[in-house]
């Protein structure tokens, strides 16, 4: 990563991002927000700290650093983007002396995976709708929004397309998100975004006491707490003390208007086919040159 960073400061390239420093994978795999932005956060640190140690120096390549944040149903959620902007923030400009572009954190939200369900799956566009709201409420950069039907295949053209209308109808239709930021002076949130803040200083102060990023993969920290917090999930999912609707509460006694036959998006042959020769077109072209540029 390190190599691409310098990459990008030897061509001067901007308005690119050399890393998407992901936290997607960590909530899907189990994590709660706390320890998805927690988690991320530091990996972040970690590469400043790597790219520092090969000389770069910071206002060179903060500016190319990027977020990508899970968006759940928790509460946690509403203010995570803000929490984030404000560690980020603060821990850039006091501890590595970085300029005011530095300091902005962007990020981009998908909505969550995990909270899709296979059970009364028309479900699952509320879903999206509610985690999409929040996040442009929060002010993400960008926002993918889930296809319904992604709990048991890759989404067809049609789920893509009602997909796409959740963001469409948001920004387009709904009145309040013409405001810049509608959040603002909300109590909740700001009690809320306290506590996180809070939580998420925690987390890190306790990744930094194993060693940081590196010494807490070691011993297993990051793997075991999400593995953790995944059994708390699904447990709750399991004996109700979580409600899901259409899953473990007010389930649908008419199992008649369940759907009976669900659309798979799958490539034809042709589609394949032809995906292999422009791999291999594309091979053949830069042959002669891939040896050394692999060097």
């Amino acid at each position: 990563m390190a190599d691409i960073q310098e990459y990008f400061m030897q061509h001067k390239i901007r308005n690119f991002y050399s890393v998407s420093i992901s936290g997607y994978h960590i909530a899907e795999a189990g994590a709660n927000p706390i320890s998805q932005l927690a988690f991320t956060l530091a990996n972040g640190f970690t590469y400043i700290e790597a790219y520092l140690a090969r000389g770069m120096h910071i206002n060179d390549f903060a500016h190319n650093l990027s977020f990508f944040f899970s968006n759940g149903m928790d509460p946690e959620y509403s203010v995570m983007g803000r929490v984030a902007r404000k560690i980020w923030a603060i821990t850039l400009k006091d501890k590595y002396g970085a300029n005011s572009r530095s300091q902005k954190l962007k990020y981009h939200i998908q909505t969550s995976g995990r909270s899709l369900h296979a059970q009364e799956m028309d479900f699952n566009d509320v879903r999206t709708t509610l985690e999409a709201l929040i996040a442009i409420n929060d002010n993400c950069n960008s926002l993918h929004t889930n296809a319904y039907n992604e709990a048991l295949t890759t989404p067809t053209a049609e789920s893509v397309r009602r997909a796409m209308a959740i963001q469409l109808i948001i920004n387009k239709e709904w009145g309040l998100a013409k405001n810049e930021n509608p959040n603002q002076g909300s109590f909740i949130l700001a009690e809320l975004m306290e506590l996180v803040e809070q939580e998420v200083l925690a987390e890190l102060e306790r990744i930094n006491e194993r060693g940081g990023v590196l010494g807490a993969m070691e011993r297993g920290y990051q793997r075991s707490k999400i593995q953790e917090e995944s059994l708390l999930y699904e447990s709750r999912k399991h004996d109700g003390s979580l409600p899901i609707v259409g899953v473990n509460t007010f389930l649908n006694p008419d199992t008649k208007t369940e759907r009976e036959v669900v659309e798979l998006a799958r490539s034809t042959e042709a589609e394949k086919q032809s995906q292999l020769d422009r791999l291999q077109i594309f091979k053949n072209k830069h042959k002669e040159a891939a040896p050394a540029m692999l060097k």
